[in-house]
Parts: C-alpha cells; sequence; structure tokens
C-alpha cells in the first residue's frame, strides 16, 4: 500500500508520539492493531450481545461476535479483492482491502453500551428527551464518535487516528441523524436501510446513523476520497463488507447461543415454519386484518414477515426464493440443529459446530458486488437465495428469542438501571459542593464535550438544535448539552458489570466505596 494514497491518510501525520510505537509497517494494519489495543475494544467482553453471559453458560459477548464479524468480512473481502472482475468493479468504486474490511469490523460495535440494543434506546431516548441532544444515541455514530475523539491511543491522543479508509469503512449508515449529506437519505423515495424516520417519531431524523454533528469534519474527512465513485449516502464497499458479515455472525451465532442455553426450542420453531410451509397459499389469501388478530397462530407470523419484505424489499424479494428459504432452513435448523437437545456432549457440540461453519461458507459464497445496487442495498450482498435464508434466519432469532416475555421483564430492569445511573451522574455533576470529586473520566468528558459544542455553535450554528427542533443558543444551553453528551459518552463506555457496580455505589446499596480502575 502506497501510503501517498488518500486512503491511508490520517489526520496527524505523525507515525508515533509521547512513547506510542506501531508494531506493523502497513498503514491498515497498524489500524487493526490499534484498535484491538484499545481499552474500548477490551470492554466488550462485558458488554451484552442479547443478554447479559453472566450466569448463561457460553454466550457470545459484544467482543466475541466482532471477532467473528472481523473473520468473515476478511473472508469476504479476500474473496473480492482475489476475483478479476468483482476486483475490477470494487476498485472503481474505491477500493476493497481486506485489512480495511478487518479493522472496520473489529471497530464496529465499539460504541455499543452496557446492556447491548436495550442500552442503546434507552440512552438514546434519554440523551434526546432529557438533555436536548437533538442526534441523540446511536451505537454507530458512538463507535465513530471513540475512533475519532474520545479514545486516546492515538499519537495525538485525539482518537485513533485511523487511515481514511477504515473510517468510511465504519461508517455502516454514512449520514448524520439530521442535516448531512444534503440532500438528507430520508428524502429519498426508497430510503436505504436505517435511514427512514421512526414510524412513531417522524420529524426526528435517520432512525440510524453513523455520526453526531462533533464529528462532521472527521466525516468528511472520511468520506471524502471516495467522491465521485460513489453516492453521499452510500456505503463504501469496504464499509458494505463490514455489514454483509456483520447480518451473516448475526444470523447464525446467536441462534448457536440460544440452542445452546436451551431458549431456541424444537416444536415452536418447527410449528411456525411447518405451518406456513404446509399452508402457504391459504395463509397469503388471509387479509392484513385477519392474519393480525390470528398472530399467535403458527405460521401467521412468518406470513406477516413475507409481505413486509414485498413492501420494503421490492427490489430482491422473489416468493419462490422465500419458499425455498424456508425449506433449507426448517430441514437444517428444525430437522437439524434443533433436533436434539444441547447436552454439551461431543456430539452436540460437533453439531453446532458443523450448523455455524455450514451456512458461514454458504452465506459467505453467495456474496456479489453490484455496480448499481438499489438503495436498499451496498454494493456488495448476497444473491436473492442467500439473502432470502438470511431474513428467514433472523426471523427465528427475533420471533423466538427477542420476543420472549421472559427477555422482555430482564430488559425492563436494565432500561430502569440504566436510567438511574444516568439521573445520579447528571445530579453529582450538578452538585456545586461535589464537583471537585467526579470522576476525572467524566470531568475530562465534559470539558472534551463542552470545547465541541462550543466550536459548533461558533462555525455551525444552523446544526445545533433541540430534540424538538428549536435552535440552541447561548452560552448555558452548549454547557447543558455538553453535560448531557458526556454523561452519555461516559455511561456508554461502560460494561454491565461497571454499570451495575457503579449504580449500586452511588445509590449506597455498596458496602466498599467503588473503586473500578476500569473505567475509560
Amino acid at each position: 500500500m502506497d501510503e501517498t494514497d488518500p486512503r491511508a491518510a490520517r489526520r496527524d501525520p505523525a507515525s508515533s508520539a509521547g512513547g506510542f510505537t506501531d508494531l506493523a509497517t502497513s498503514p491498515f494494519r497498524i489500524d487493526r492493531d490499534r484498535i484491538t489495543a484499545s481499552p474500548f475494544f477490551a470492554r466488550l467482553g462485558g458488554v451484552t450481545q442479547v443478554v447479559s453471559a453472566a450466569g448463561a453458560g457460553l454466550l457470545h459477548n459484544r467482543l466475541t461476535h466482532s471477532l467473528k464479524v472481523a473473520q468473515v468480512a476478511r473472508a469476504i473481502a479476500e474473496r473480492i479483492s482475489g476475483a478479476g472482475e468483482s476486483a475490477e468493479l470494487a476498485a472503481k468504486l474505491g477500493g476493497c482491502d481486506p485489512d480495511v474490511a478487518e479493522a472496520a469490523a473489529l471497530a464496529h460495535d465499539l460504541g455499543h453500551p452496557p446492556f447491548g440494543h436495550l442500552g442503546e434506546q434507552t440512552l438514546d431516548r434519554i440523551a434526546r428527551h432529557r438533555f436536548g441532544l437533538a442526534d441523540g444515541f446511536e451505537g454507530n455514530a458512538q463507535s465513530f464518535r471513540i475512533i475519532t475523539t474520545t479514545d486516546v491511543r492515538g499519537p495525538s491522543a485525539i482518537g485513533l487516528d485511523l487511515t481514511t479508509a477504515v473510517r468510511a469503512a465504519v461508517l455502516k449508515y454514512p449520514w448524520a441523524r439530521l442535516h448531512h449529506p444534503a440532500p438528507h437519505p430520508t428524502s429519498l423515495p426508497n430510503p436505504p436501510r436505517g435511514a427512514a424516520e421512526p414510524d412513531d417519531a417522524p420529524g426526528t431524523g435517520a432512525s440510524k446513523f453513523s455520526a453526531y454533528v462533533t464529528e462532521l469534519d472527521d466525516f468528511a474527512q472520511a468520506r471524502a476520497p471516495f467522491t465521485g465513485r460513489i453516492e453521499p449516502w452510500q456505503q463504501t464497499v469496504e464499509a458494505s463488507v463490514m455489514d454483509t458479515a456483520d447480518d451473516i455472525a448475526y444470523a447464525i451465532h446467536d441462534l448457536q447461543d440460544f440452542h445452546r442455553i436451551g431458549v431456541l426450542q424444537h416444536a415452536p420453531v418447527a410449528a411456525e415454519l411447518g405451518e406456513w410451509l404446509g399452508h402457504a397459499l391459504d395463509l397469503a389469501a388471509l387479509d392484513d386484518d385477519q392474519l393480525y388478530s390470528e398472530i399467535r397462530r403458527p405460521g401467521r407470523s412468518l406470513e406477516r414477515m413475507r409481505r413486509r419484505m414485498h413492501h420494503r424489499d421490492a427490489w430482491i424479494v422473489d416468493d419462490d426464493a422465500f419458499t425455498q428459504a424456508v425449506g433449507r432452513v426448517h430441514r437444517e435448523l428444525v430437522d437439524g440443529l434443533l433436533a436434539d437437545s444441547f447436552d454439551g456432549s461431543i456430539e452436540a457440540e460437533q453439531a453446532t459446530a458443523a450448523f455455524s461453519a455450514n451456512w458461514t461458507s454458504r452465506l459467505v459464497d453467495g456474496v456479489i458486488v453490484a455496480s448499481s445496487p438499489s438503495t436498499r442495498s451496498g454494493h456488495v450482498s448476497l444473491r436473492p437465495a442467500q439473502w432470502h435464508e438470511v431474513q428467514v434466519l433472523k426471523f427465528v432469532h427475533r420471533r423466538f428469542v427477542l420476543l420472549r416475555a421472559d427477555l422482555a421483564l430482564h430488559q425492563r430492569g436494565q432500561a430502569a438501571l440504566v436510567t438511574s445511573l444516568v439521573d445520579a451522574l447528571d445530579a453529582w455533576l450538578q452538585d456545586r459542593d461535589e464537583v471537585s470529586r467526579l470522576p476525572r473520566r467524566l470531568h475530562d468528558l465534559v470539558e472534551l464535550a463542552h470545547e465541541e459544542y462550543s466550536l459548533v455553535a461558533g462555525t455551525a450554528p444552523e446544526l445545533l438544535v433541540g430534540a424538538t427542533g428549536e435552535r440552541v443558543q447561548g452560552a448555558d444551553a452548549v454547557r447543558s448539552l455538553a453535560r448531557g453528551r458526556a454523561v452519555v459518552d461516559f455511561v456508554a463506555s461502560l460494561t454491565d458489570k461497571q454499570a451495575v457496580t457503579l449504580l449500586d455505589a452511588l445509590s449506597g446499596r455498596s458496602a466498599q466505596p467503588w473503586s473500578d480502575s476500569f473505567v475509560l
């Protein structure tokens, strides 16, 4: 790799400073090493994937998930870069380097807060409604904030100082919640996946996004080498590789986990898929109201998903491919993996490993590169057969794991915990008698956020709007935004266990002073 290539450019030209030494020579391998050496990466071992790993057996956490996404991303990138037509097309679109794809995959979940997506949703609601932060909280945007701003392992101690290619590849949703780029992807007739506004909150911007207003300069710099090659709202090829790898890993490994601990049961999954396969035409004839009224009966949820796919993804959805996908998942998951309960035996471990390996191989083999994809897809996607299979696998996970009442009970408690922790930290920040005893990390984050929002207020005040759309003005308003962002940054940097322990200490329930030194 020629380090004069704009894709290899860094914000800080120094290769080492303040004792920081890179062991690798390739700029993209340096990025990978900086990411894996980061404490934000290490903390992912204590962050929920779906449910907290403690006491639940050998479940994936955000760290093991990231490692598997990186493994799949590298395999996909090597296939693309090693094939004639695909490699040529990828080069025209901006490049596909396996080191870049792997580094982006390792970094893609750095911003996930305690308790996974539940923590993400809770912090977003708090950030918007309590602190007036219009761009709220989003795990992908938080990941970009970490690698560009709040980590200090780069030579300048501001972010990790990664190359433009890797920063761009981390941008899974390459837009801000509001405003950027213009026109904003929410205005497209068929917005990219994640760009549509929530049905229950019109006017609040994209549901998913990858940059806050405080990181828009880094966002623009990362995207600059790809100008004219891809649309402003499109993922780079390497970001699309990472996104596809994330989908593949998510579709397979969470099913493995919940089979292992006995949550994913044979009977209900068999009933749902079998009923749909046996009565697809009858189910298709039901009107929407009748389908909804019978939604608890087997086959109805799957039929509802088929209709939603037609509504959202007409560019690829095909009923024959969907039927074949349901059939394949029935054979290999229901009649295969779930046919025998997991008992910890060698045979059970072999069956679980074979399921994962076979599906990963099949889905990676289905990867293609498209020159003019739908707005709902990146340049790297799956062939129709594999795309439908991923949708069915994800359906099984959602229907028979995520929507379980016992998981909802667990998650409501976690949401209350996160809310209480934010309340306690915010009260501490506003206690003038105690401000000198704030955790040093929280103090530093407040100062950092105040500098950032003051800069935005001075250079691009139109970007500072409250959660209800009003212009944010004045020093007090800027301080309020900074306090909110700092509290959110601090809570998001904790592991599940740290969040619980810190709240116990702040609530007087801990017998000893809270002294966990692993607060980032």
